[in-house]
């Protein structure tokens, strides 16, 4: 007997999209004369708005077991919310066919299934009977619900009077403790505090050792790998890869050209004197790459091309997660002085060592100015993306806030070393000046 409990077959979902042309204001005039227009024109000839078929989801298929925790990822628009809002039955797809078995909880967007002028009492009984349980049923978990919610003393208020991380906190509480075979959690958990989200993280696990179903969107990746055994990657509103979810984040951070490690980021100020023509990203076994482990080396080669000849000018190349700035080589700050660059091709190359860099995403960025340290020879900007992909247990930490909370915190300084060519290598370590 199949244990199945969710079967996605050949489902997409397309939306109509309408860009109507005007002018930026509009007089009198212009009323006047469109609404004479309107008598012999239809609908969709009024001021000539075109229209663009757009597909969200694209013949997706998947099946989803009993029991299973599956992350589903992918960049924003890649149609994650609305395969979400299919399966929570919000939107129905434009083609293909979904087999449900199940109730089924979705905490999909803050204020979602929630009355905004009823209290936090009645909007937990409103859910309940939307989930089908009866009176006597929403009344054996009720206590359970305001514990875990810790908003007791707010339940006879109005939840439009709630704060966004107490509309959160209800929600989840509802949606995890009324007994859905099927939960659904989209990246709404983001706006509780680090507590709460350990605390639901924990919840969603016990949820699926009790054989129920959960089916978890986030752009944590800490988040995802702590929680999910399987994953399912979207692109572009198609499945690009699903099943285990290492695998599927591993994914996820490699490029479709198949030409990991290579960066082609080009001119982006027209005053650039000097342009990034390619990037080449590579650990210390010289395996160009953009998934790295804690302990790698991570060797960053640039090819650039300048419109003359410039001498000593500063460099930095820097780390920064979606967060912060992580770390940067500069010779503006560390006193090397770099070589001088020649008019048309040049190249150097800057290795940080060691990558104490906890896993999540992560972006380079660089910039270059005359040895003035005034005069930009380029602007900063960013020129490759990766990720640190070891997993917190690997590390011998087997908890998970700590794979959330690393997914959000920005690492030390990391010792790193310059390459000029000609023999011109330069190493830089702040530890080297600690004094002990």
């Amino acid at each position: 007997m199949s244990n199945t409990i969710i079967k996605v077959e050949s489902v997409s979902k397309s939306y109509i999209l309408k860009h109507q042309t005007s002018e930026s204001y509009t007089t009198l005039r212009d009323v006047i004369a469109n609404k004479t227009k309107n008598i012999f024109s239809s609908k969709s000839d009024i001021l000539n708005p075109s229209r663009e078929e757009f597909w969200a989801l694209k013949d997706v298929s998947f099946d989803v077991n009993q029991g299973d925790r599956v992350g589903i990822i992918g960049r924003n628009g890649a149609g994650k919310s609305t395969l979400l809002k299919i399966l929570s039955r919000i939107v129905t797809p434009t083609s293909g066919r979904i087999t449900i078995e199940g109730r089924v909880a979705s905490l999909l967007e803050v204020g979602t299934g929630f009355h905004p002028e009823l209290s936090g009492r009645e909007n937990i009984f409103l859910n309940g009977s939307i989930l089908g349980m009866n009176k006597a049923e929403i009344k054996s978990k009720f206590d359970e619900i305001v514990t875990f919610s810790e908003v007791e003393r707010f339940l006879d208020t109005p939840v439009k009077r709630y704060s966004s991380g107490m509309y959160v906190r209800l929600a989840f509480a509802v949606a995890a403790h009324l007994d859905p075979e099927i939960l659904i959690v989209d990246e709404v958990l983001a706006v509780g505090d680090a507590a709460f989200q350990k605390k639901c993280l924990g919840k969603m696990k016990d949820v699926s050792s009790e054989g129920r179903t959960v089916l978890f969107v986030s752009h944590n990746m800490g988040a995802i790998k702590a929680l999910c055994t399987k994953g399912i990657l979207l692109e572009n509103g198609m499945v690009k890869e699903a099943g285990d979810i290492d695998k599927v984040t591993e994914r996820y951070f490699k490029k479709e050209d198949g030409q990991a490690g290579y960066f082609t980021p080009g001119k982006f100020d027209k005053n650039d004197k000097v342009i990034v023509e390619e990037v080449f990203i590579s650990n210390q076994k010289n395996i160009k790459t953009e998934s790295f482990n804690v302990g790698d080396d991570l060797v960053v080669e640039l090819k650039f091309s300048a419109d003359q000849d410039y001498d000593n000018p500063y460099v930095f190349v820097g780390i920064k997660s979606n967060y912060a700035t992580v770390t940067a080589a500069n010779t503006m700050i560390d006193g090397i002085v770099s070589s001088s660059l020649v008019k048309g091709e040049n190249k150097i190359r800057v290795t940080f060592k060691d990558l104490p860099l906890l896993p999540q995403e992560y972006h380079l960025f660089m910039g270059m100015r005359m040895n003035d340290g005034k005069t930009p020879l380029m602007e900063t900007k960013d020129i490759a993306t990766f990720a640190v992909v070891t997993r917190m247990k690997d590390l011998g930490i087997d908890e998970m806030l700590s794979e959330e909370l690393a997914s959000q915190s920005v690492s030390p300084m990391i010792p790193y070393e310059w390459d000029f060519g000609n023999g011109n290598k330069r190493s830089f370590n702040i530890l080297n000046n600690v004094k002990k």
